[in-house]
């Protein structure tokens, strides 16, 4: 091959890797996108369900009982803010809770209930589309190319959120309420 022939090659595959890096880093700031909006989608579910329990532990303490009520009322606070920082295990703990409701929940409105159920569903859709979201950022930053050019490495890689979120249980007397509108 002649020097010119090497050249052109050299050229070619230099414009195929900056093509390639400009395509990668196109899909790293898609996806960094897709996380960040399926953060807030799956926060802002997190904080409605916090707000309808300590909604029916401060409004309906007589429905879940008194001390019950208070330990809802407190685990939903520690939800939106949680004081160790660990959401994780402030929304599994509160999770848990919704779920050890008293199966007569008389007083309390059936919206309420239905709400705080759909709520509970929403949450589920909203871990998964994240933690999907997360799975195909992880995946394309952890590969061979990426990592040596060292694409988004001043970007902190995202987590995985991780809860317990078994909807069977939550808010039971709603189920009551489901087949009287039957």
């Amino acid at each position: 091959m002649t020097p010119d022939a090497w050249l052109l090659v050299v050229a070619v595959v230099f414009l195929l890797l900056a093509a390639w890096t400009a395509w990668t880093l196109t899909r790293l700031r898609r996806l960094e996108a897709r996380v960040a909006q399926a953060w807030t989608a799956l926060d802002t579910q997190l904080q409605r369900r916090a707000g309808l329990a300590e909604e029916l532990a401060r409004h309906y303490p007589a429905a879940v009982g008194e001390e019950r009520a208070e330990y809802l009322a407190a685990f939903a606070a520690d939800a939106r803010a949680p004081a160790d920082g660990d959401r994780e295990l402030a929304e599994n703990i509160l999770g848990r809770e919704l779920r050890e409701l008293p199966a007569d929940s008389a007083g309390v409105p059936t919206a309420l209930l239905s709400d705080l159920t759909g709520t509970t569903t929403r949450v589920g859709l909203a871990r998964r589309f994240y933690n999907d979201a997360v799975r195909d950022l992880q995946a394309l930053r952890r590969g061979r190319l990426p990592r040596l050019l060292r694409l988004h490495a001043s970007h902190p890689l995202p987590r995985f959120f991780d809860i317990d979120e078994r909807a069977d249980g939550v808010a039971p007397g709603l189920d009551g309420a489901r087949n009287q509108r039957r």
